[in-house]
């Protein structure tokens, strides 16, 4: 899961996924970075930890890091929350970046229309909570999708 800082959506995605990928028993690594490396070491921000405690998520203990060319070896799968970010993984990868691997996140639900995650940072709480339903139903179709596989 990369965004841009990977304090807002990508966080909330990772802690979603993980939940939902625990309670069915698999065993995946979810992971998230960003592009840019503003917030490397910060917590999720903290309308990302309220809206995922709110839901019975604890992201507390993430800690943002930067997208790397190695992540292409690392991950099966790689979701960009937005366009930016999709062209970024791709300039990060240079070399290494197996763009087969990477999709746009929400095309899980709408296939094909490379439609961004809307990036809450630039508003108040309230528009975390949209983010956060948004991101919880293309979780519930990649475990549909992946999970039984």
């Amino acid at each position: 899961m990369v965004c841009l800082g990977n304090i807002c959506r990508s966080p909330i995605a990772e802690g979603v996924m993980q939940h939902k990928a625990n309670a069915a028993g698999l065993d995946w690594i979810i992971d998230s970075a960003g592009t840019n490396s503003y917030h490397t070491g910060e917590a999720p921000h903290r309308h990302s930890q309220a809206i995922c405690k709110a839901n019975g998520i604890d992201i507390s203990d993430q800690r943002a890091r930067k997208f790397v060319a190695s992540d292409f070896e690392s991950y099966d799968k790689i979701y960009a929350m937005a366009g930016d970010v999709y062209l970024e993984i791709n300039r990060i990868g240079g070399g290494h970046a197996d763009m087969r691997k990477v999709d746009y996140f929400l095309n899980e639900l709408e296939p094909g229309a490379n439609a961004s995650v809307p990036d809450p940072w630039y508003g108040n709480e309230d528009g975390y909570e949209p983010v956060y339903d948004m991101i919880n139903a293309t979780c519930e179709k990649i475990l549909s999708k992946y999970g039984n596989k």
